[in-house]
């Protein structure tokens, strides 16, 4: 079959777009298309710089025998406030707030669209880091990491609770839990994760962030690197708070379970983006 230069575009683009921060051999789309390199080249470029100047992403070429092109997924400063603002908005629109002062988000981290723009931010905020892997506990937070490893096209590795006959041999740690004190055990298969990997841990929402302690000592004991730390939602008061260095997309603050009200803003994530385009 022969393509012409617009049916080509559009076919690289829908497999760029499908595997993200994955390198493309040249010579695949030469030989697809039975075009000469010289031809395939000028449509990536014309992709490139369609991509860079409205904010989907970067493009970039590996020359040599072993070389190509990569699609790098990403977000400029004025999409990631309306992602930021639009999360912010249905956060606002019905009492969410729960036993404890945690928010309930279920519907929210249903809405696949919505997760998928929020984890296009997250790549783009840890696309320097060279992640691995994404880390999660189950079960809230499954969505949004898938979200954010699809964008990287990275795998996930869940953390659970508590120990499953599917899941083979394990590694289990205990933690505080921030919010009970008390004392809790994760469990990660030992095949989940290879040994020295670099990961990113996500989670739904961040307290005194017992939890997410408990999974930097877990990754320990297989030997990976913790590059970094992302949450959709954390409180923004309170002390003692075990780890400063983290991501978020908003931040809720005065609380008062009584009256059902809170004051929500945006996270530190649109200032880390800031910084990082600056």
């Amino acid at each position: 079959m022969k393509f012409k230069r617009s049916e080509r575009l559009v076919v690289m683009t829908h497999h760029l777009t499908n595997h993200p921060n994955e390198l493309v051999p040249l010579n695949y789309f030469v030989e697809k298309f039975s075009q000469a390199k010289s031809s395939v080249s000028e449509d990536i470029k014309i992709i490139k710089e369609t991509f860079e100047a409205d904010g989907i992403g970067e493009i970039k070429t590996t020359a040599g025998a072993g070389g190509g092109i990569t699609f790098h997924p990403g977000i400029n400063i004025e999409q990631a406030e309306l992602v930021v603002d639009a999360f912010m908005e249905e956060i606002k629109s019905s009492d969410r707030l729960l036993p404890g002062g945690y928010m309930y988000m279920s519907d929210i981290i249903g809405n696949p669209s919505l997760m998928n723009d929020i984890g296009e931010l997250i790549a783009t905020l840890y696309k320097s880091s060279e992640v691995d892997a994404i880390v999660t506990i189950a079960t809230k937070g499954i969505p949004f990491a898938t979200a954010v490893a699809r964008q990287l096209n990275v795998p996930i590795a869940v953390i659970r609770k508590d120990n499953k006959v599917t899941e083979g041999s394990t590694v289990s740690v205990n933690y505080v839990s921030g919010s009970s004190r008390k004392i809790e055990t994760m469990v990660l298969s030992k095949r989940t994760l290879k040994g020295g990997l670099k990961v990113l841990v996500v989670d739904d929402f961040l307290r005194a962030g017992g939890s997410i302690t408990g999974v930097f000592n877990l990754m320990e004991e297989f030997q990976a690197e913790v590059v970094g730390v992302s949450v959709l939602v954390e409180a923004k008061q309170v002390e003692n708070r075990r780890f400063n260095d983290y991501t978020s997309i908003l931040s809720v603050s005065d609380i008062d379970e009584y009256n059902q009200s809170f004051n929500i803003e945006r996270g530190n994530c649109i200032a880390q983006l800031k910084e990082m385009k600056s």
